[in-house]
């Protein structure tokens, strides 16, 4: 059974640079036999947070967070692709993913950040960190982060120079680790029910 994998972006940006980054990881989680789906928070234009998921009555959910909320719930994983802006999150991703909650938990998520600078979004991962966390997810501790992300990967994905030369090597080890916690939290939850 391959694992279903989300992976989340948060840019509504005209000029997006971070979407390579999330269709590289679609295709290399891909490769590697995984489902991966990208979910891209601008295509599917959640309006700012004012009720959650949890507090639509039964089946009065608008279908958007309907049909988002079932593909959570029915995921073995998530991955969050993050820029980073001024020091923090993307409102569009945070926006997204505050819109549920128990839907979230008992599954690893993984963080993988860039940035146009040297940073790579390495401050906005640290934010996330938490964030998920207190979610209800394990995050694992190997990411990933991509600096200069403009030269790092093509508008078709494809890893260029030495940014991608990293991106290239340091993905195996970020798939890997997320796939023995995804291995892990399947076999939990099948032996033991979550205690909340």
């Amino acid at each position: 059974m391959s694992d279903r994998i989300l992976i989340f972006y948060g840019s509504y940006r005209q000029d997006r640079q971070g979407i390579r980054l999330a269709n590289y990881l679609v295709d290399a989680f891909g490769q590697r036999g995984a489902s991966p789906e990208l979910i891209d928070a601008k295509a599917i234009g959640l309006p700012m947070l004012d009720r959650m998921y949890k507090e639509y009555p039964k089946g009065t959910a608008p279908e958007a967070l309907e049909t988002l909320a079932e593909k959570i719930r029915t995921a073995d994983a998530f991955v969050f692709v993050t820029g980073e802006y001024n020091w923090g999150v993307q409102p569009g991703l945070k926006n997204l993913t505050d819109h549920f909650l128990e839907e979230w938990f008992w599954r690893p998520a993984a963080i993988a950040s860039y940035s146009a600078g040297r940073f790579a979004g390495a401050r906005s991962a640290m934010a996330w960190h938490g964030t998920l966390s207190e979610m209800g997810m394990v995050v694992t501790s190997t990411s990933i982060a991509v600096g200069g992300i403009g030269k790092a990967l093509s508008e078709n994905a494809e890893p260029t120079g030495d940014g991608g030369a990293a991106l290239d090597h340091a993905f195996p080890r970020f798939a890997d680790d997320l796939a023995w916690w995804t291995n892990a939290a399947r076999l939990q939850r099948k032996s033991t029910p979550p205690p909340y």
